[in-house]
């Protein structure tokens, strides 16, 4: 039997989607409009927010509302996780802790000549994980994922507890 969707359990499912729909926005936007490439910690944290996407996107359409709840609340421990890989990203720019992998870059080396991927090399950008490429009041683009994310997460799952 499918029960009513309550104000807060419709409240946490737009947020469970919206949030890491603007946030993944937001990161698309400054790397393919303001220029900042992600490093390789940058894509760890946008893998969970795609994957809460899912389940969030397909809680708006279960009549069951223990399936609904459960999906909503899967979608905010993925965004959670994103956030927690935040908190390492960050404190990795920081320096409050070592590193877990090497830079990156955005080369594509596929079909090219030695030459032209030594040349292709030199010219790419350097992306390293222990600097932030950019700040707002000390905060890095990671240290705003952390905040968001986590935030977002825990406010998604105070709205289901209130809702059950």
């Amino acid at each position: 039997m499918a029960r009513r969707v309550t104000a807060g359990e419709r409240q946490a499912n737009r947020i469970a989607f919206l949030l890491p729909a603007a946030l993944l926005a937001g990161a698309w936007a400054s790397q393919l409009i303001g220029g900042l490439y992600p490093c390789e910690m940058c894509h760890w944290q946008r893998w969970p927010h795609y994957a809460a996407l899912v389940p969030a996107f397909a809680a708006f359409f279960v009549p069951q509302r223990s399936i609904r709840g459960s999906l909503i609340i899967l979608a905010a421990l993925l965004i959670a996780v994103s956030g927690a890989i935040g908190v390492a990203h960050a404190g990795v720019e920081y320096g409050w802790w070592q590193g877990f992998t090497a830079c990156t870059s955005t080369v594509q080396m596929g079909g090219m000549s030695a030459a032209e991927r030594l040349d292709a090399i030199m010219r790419a950008p350097v992306i390293r994980c222990d600097v932030a490429q950019w700040t707002l009041a000390g905060i890095s683009l990671a240290g705003f994922n952390a905040l968001f994310s986590l935030g977002g997460a825990a406010t998604i799952l105070v709205l289901m507890r209130k809702a059950r």
